[in-house]
């Protein structure tokens, strides 16, 4: 339930504050007086777009604050609990700004939410209806949400989601299977050459690297041996080699560290360094016994690296990119192997999602069938009620293609007249009509569905439209009656229907220091008189009017006993 609105420079609205009841709460007001803005503004709290239009002249931003009594609803507090939000001594503060830009902020409990969490809560609180949603009506996706709500199939359509999804998604892969069968089969003699070439080659991962390494050995054998050779010497071979000099020198170091230890030192690193010069002497020496000119060998490199040469031009720069290639190869050949069984697969799924899709498509229509039988009883019970005693409600089903809300199309008829046959909403002639049609399905439909189980706050925006006299009075009784179990917000230019209210507030447009301000009352006793008075005669209020105004309270009140 809406307990307090706070609206700051919003459209023309200053600053206004109203504190809202249980039961009917009824705004009433000149045309143009800015009674929509109070719905509009609740709409932005429970998630609705936001526009820098919203924003005043002259101001940076725009800002609503709603307190409702917080939700019992277990899914709601599952909802608040997720995002972190406290509740608060039972109440809930949802706040909206909107900046000149056209930019908006969204606080839930003072922590900034996302809007589309404000849009997740909106069912558990409140519920907005206006010409706009009677137009909503006619879509046939509307009328069977409507349906589903009543039916509370909301189970149903969550598993039949997930089921469509699944059967499509098997169906696009069986398709897409098919679909390049014939390209991969066309391909698949190239891909069998491509692989028998590189697999006679006999590659093997950074090959080309070492042939390469080796040609440029066997292309330069004396100018290694004569280098090498020399190297040798210097280091060992020769009567005044390193080896020698080195092994000299440690002789006469020895000799004088036994007279003076602080050479010692200087004896050990020599020492060291005559075994790495052996070592490096012997490596040396090993790899002039393996040079050796070998003209075939040279030859066979060189065929060798030219065959790497010729594929690496045809599938990659490298023998390691050439092996790659290989392995995507060998990957497509094994799936054109594998297509017949990949199919057979495939279409043990579909046959076993479509099975199952099928089950709960044909469930969710035994549902509906029997929901809609019981919500066009209500519907009709319900125009009866305001003034359509010999229309006709009824709630028609037709196969239609699957999707994730099953494979069922709904469509309302309704005939309002004795002896027509029922036609659908788009073609009711009377938007008067059109508003009491809206009403009795908001009030047969209304306490369904997962998160119409608690109070809510039920905002109707002039669903009185088109309408007057008796019709205007079984409106009246209509929002009180659903007022027992909901909070309802209406705004009204009937006074017939004004009469009905529990709690009466009065809108009204001013001209402040130059600035047109929208102002908010709550009207009681003789104001609330004179203002349904204004409404019944215009701005000269007779006596008469006043009297009639009186009766029409009176009338209120007795049917809310």
């Amino acid at each position: 339930m809406l307990l307090e609105l706070l609206v700051e420079n919003y459209a023309v609205v200053e600053r206004v504050r109203v504190r809202f009841h249980p039961g009917l709460n009824l705004l009433t007001g000149e045309t143009g007086s800015g009674k929509s803005i109070v719905v509009d503004a609740l709409g932005l709290v429970l998630g609705g777009r936001a526009s820098a239009d919203m924003v005043r002249s002259d101001t940076t931003r725009a800002r609503v604050s709603a307190i409702f009594e917080a939700p019992r609803d277990k899914a709601c507090r599952t909802l608040l609990d997720e995002a972190g939000v406290p509740v608060e001594d039972g109440e809930l503060l949802i706040e909206r700004e909107v900046l000149s830009g056209g930019k908006s902020r969204a606080f839930l409990g003072s922590r900034p939410v996302t809007v589309a969490l404000l849009r997740e809560l909106a069912p558990f609180l409140g519920d907005i209806h206006g010409q706009h949603e009677q137009q909503e009506l006619f879509s046939a996706v509307a009328q069977l949400e409507l349906l589903d709500g009543f039916a509370g199939l909301e189970d149903w359509r969550e598993r039949a989601g997930e089921l469509f999804r699944a059967w499509k998604r098997v169906q696009g892969e069986l398709e897409e299977l098919n679909q390049s069968e014939q390209e991969k089969l066309r391909l698949a003699d190239l891909w069998s050459f491509q692989r028998k070439e590189i697999e006679a080659a006999e590659l093997k991962p950074g090959e080309d690297a070492q042939l390469e390494n080796e040609r440029l050995v066997l292309k330069n054998v004396a100018k290694l041996q004569e280098n090498a050779g020399a190297a040798y010497a210097a280091l060992y071979d020769s009567p005044e080699s390193v080896s020698t000099q080195v092994r000299t020198a440690l002789k006469k170091l020895e000799e004088l560290s036994r007279i003076d230890g602080s050479l010692q030192d200087t004896v050990e690193t020599l020492r060291a360094a005559t075994i790495g010069i052996d070592e490096a002497s012997d490596r040396v020496r090993d790899y002039l016994g393996r040079l050796e000119a070998d003209p075939n060998r040279l030859e066979d490199v060189e065929s060798r690296l030219a065959l790497m040469d010729r594929l690496k031009r045809k599938y990659g720069s490298s023998v390691d990119e050439v092996l790659k290639f290989l392995d995507e190869v060998r990957a497509h050949l094994e799936a054109v192997e594998s297509a017949g069984e990949r199919r057979v697969k495939l279409e043990q799924e579909l046959a076993e999602s479509s099975q199952a899709y099928g089950e709960a498509a044909a469930g969710m229509t035994k549902l509906r069938k029997a929901a809609a039988e019981k919500l066009a009883k209500k519907v009709e019970g319900e125009l009866d009620s305001l003034a359509l005693e010999n229309a006709v409600f009824r709630i028609e089903i037709q196969p239609a293609s699957w999707s994730e809300d099953g494979a069922d199309r709904v469509e309302f008829l309704i005939s309002a007249n004795v002896g027509e046959e029922p036609r659908t909403l788009d073609k009711v002639a009377s938007g008067g009509e059109l508003s009491r049609i809206a009403l009795a399905l908001k009030t047969s439909a209304g306490g369904a569905g997962r998160a119409n189980t608690v109070e809510r706050t039920l905002v109707f925006d002039e669903i009185d439209s088109g309408i007057g006299g008796g019709v205007a009075e079984a409106v009246g009784r209509r929002l009180k009656k659903l007022s027992a179990a909901n909070q309802v917000l209406c705004v009204t230019h009937l006074a017939q229907v004004a009469g009905f209210a529990d709690h009466h507030y009065f809108v009204e447009k001013r001209e402040v220091k130059g600035r047109t301000v929208a102002e908010i009352e709550e009207l009681e006793g003789e104001a609330r008189t004179r203002e349904i008075g204004r409404m019944l005669s215009g701005q000269r209020v007779t006596p008469e009017a006043l009297k009639h105004a009186a009766q029409l309270i009176r009338l209120g009140a007795e049917s809310g006993r």
